[in-house]
């Protein structure tokens, strides 16, 4: 007969009521934080007590510290030998093995625990000198860390907690292979710590396979959404979509927007930048010091509009980040709910917007529908006051920034040609060069016309 599963801790109201060390409790106190999110609450009574936990939740409901508090605390006081970390918390992106890093270094340092990040588009050669002096803590994307395996850089049978973080992101990304060849190679009887927003089928699998007896706790991300989101799908003109997506640019908030492809966002960055809106791109095409240096200006305030794929959908968080637009709605209704976690994070409010054309509106219906979430529904048109009400969209000044240029590389007037799907003509067939210069000087004085109209209020 099977063992019988032992029951789970209760969760906790207050960090108080767990056995912290104090160099913890410390750092918390000087980082704010002081009261758990429910997730916390439920997870980390059983993490620290050494069990398996299967954590559901959308992101920013404080997946890191409800895993990394546990993690940290249960390695406190051991010491690493060179490339024989004890700790791994697998991630799928480079973007959220940072963020990872960063939210847990200053309880790391109170507790003298050595990180190491080791993912791609950065120096490996940094990363294996980092493990080679020694680290307990190792944050690692599964492709980078197979890598260094192979090389043997690294060795994980002395890992003896492990987490997986954002793990439906892994196996969509094509990871399975490489997080199961890590899996079996950590210390078998260790503890494993598996935080999904979904069970698929492949997640399903890591649980059955490697989780023994695992504490489950669900913050329902559905409920999340639909408690500190509001959905907006604007219902949108295809010939009024640049002009539409440009004003909600413009407004006086940041706004991260999501494109489905890398040409699409370099040419709507290079037209915002040519309207005189402080824009930049973030997608896997960029080098990691040059997302790196994006995300921290637009944390800054220094960029107001991120424009990204899906790269961004994951792991990042922006504090105060009020409203996400999907210029291009998403493939599915997991994209969907990833890209508008990037707000509404930690409990605040946000709002995600989806500009919507009529051949788009039948999948739009089905995608929501799976997600659950019953959006506000608004017909609407570049110009008008319920765009602007809803979105804070406004006029853009229409002077280009420096190092901005309103056509693209092949000397194409942006607007139209921007690589929107459904929207536009179709890439490679720029006009004849007077032509072209003709179109975009038109076109320029249209916004023109069009940009004053509206600060008129006609």
């Amino acid at each position: 007969m099977p063992e019988p599963k032992s029951p789970a801790l209760a969760p906790v109201e207050s960090f108080s009521e767990l056995d912290l060390p104090v160099e913890l409790a410390q750092t918390m106190a000087s980082q704010s934080v002081t009261k758990p999110f429910p997730i916390q609450a439920a997870t980390l009574p059983n993490a620290l007590a050494g069990r398996d936990v299967l954590g559901r939740g959308r992101t920013g409901s404080g997946k890191t510290l409800a895993f990394g508090l546990a993690l940290l605390a249960r390695t406190a006081g051991q010491q690493a030998d060179p490339k024989r970390p004890l700790a791994l918390i697998l991630v799928p992106t480079r973007e959220l093995a940072q963020q990872v890093t960063e939210a847990l270094e200053p309880y790391a340092a109170a507790l003298r625990l050595r990180m190491a990040t080791v993912v791609g588009g950065l120096s490996i050669g940094r990363q294996v000198s980092a493990l080679r002096t020694g680290a307990e803590v190792v944050v690692a994307t599964p492709g980078r860390l197979s890598d260094l395996v192979g090389r043997r850089d690294v060795h994980l049978e002395r890992v003896r907690i492990t987490v997986l973080d954002e793990a439906d992101q892994m196996c969509d990304m094509g990871f399975m292979p490489q997080v199961t060849e890590i899996l079996d190679q950590v210390h078998h009887a260790g503890q494993k710590m598996l935080f999904s927003a979904t069970l698929d089928r492949n997640v399903d699998q890591l649980v059955r396979r490697y989780l023994k007896d695992p504490v489950s706790s669900s913050v329902d991300p559905q409920a999340g959404a639909v408690t500190t989101m509001d959905h907006h799908v604007l219902h949108i003109h295809a010939a009024d979509k640049i002009s539409a997506a440009t004003e909600i640019a413009a407004r006086d908030n940041r706004v991260l927007m999501f494109l489905d492809t890398k040409h699409g966002v370099d040419q709507f960055v290079k037209h915002l930048r040519a309207m005189g809106v402080r824009a930049e791109g973030l997608h896997s095409g960029k080098s990691q010091p040059q997302r790196t240096r994006t995300l921290a200006q637009f944390k800054a305030g220094a960029v107001t509009v991120l424009v990204a794929t899906n790269v961004a959908a994951r792991g990042i968080h922006i504090d105060d980040l009020d409203l996400v637009v999907n210029v291009d709605p998403p493939a599915d209704h997991k994209d969907y709910l990833h890209r508008g976690g990037r707000t509404a994070r930690a409990g605040e409010s946000g709002r995600v917007v989806t500009l919507v054309t009529p051949n788009q509106r039948r999948d739009m219906v089905r995608l929501l529908s799976d997600a659950r979430i019953r959006p506000t529904i608004t017909q609407v048109r570049s110009g008008e006051a319920a765009l602007s009400r809803i979105t804070g969209a406004k006029a853009p000044s229409g002077v280009p920034l420096s190092g901005s240029a309103p056509t693209d590389a092949k000397g194409r007037p942006s607007g139209t040609e921007l690589g929107f799907r459904g929207i536009g003509t179709r890439p490679g067939r720029p006009g004849k060069g007077k032509e072209s210069r003709k179109t975009l000087e038109a076109r320029q004085q249209a916004e023109a016309r069009r940009a004053a109209r509206v600060r008129r209020g006609i």
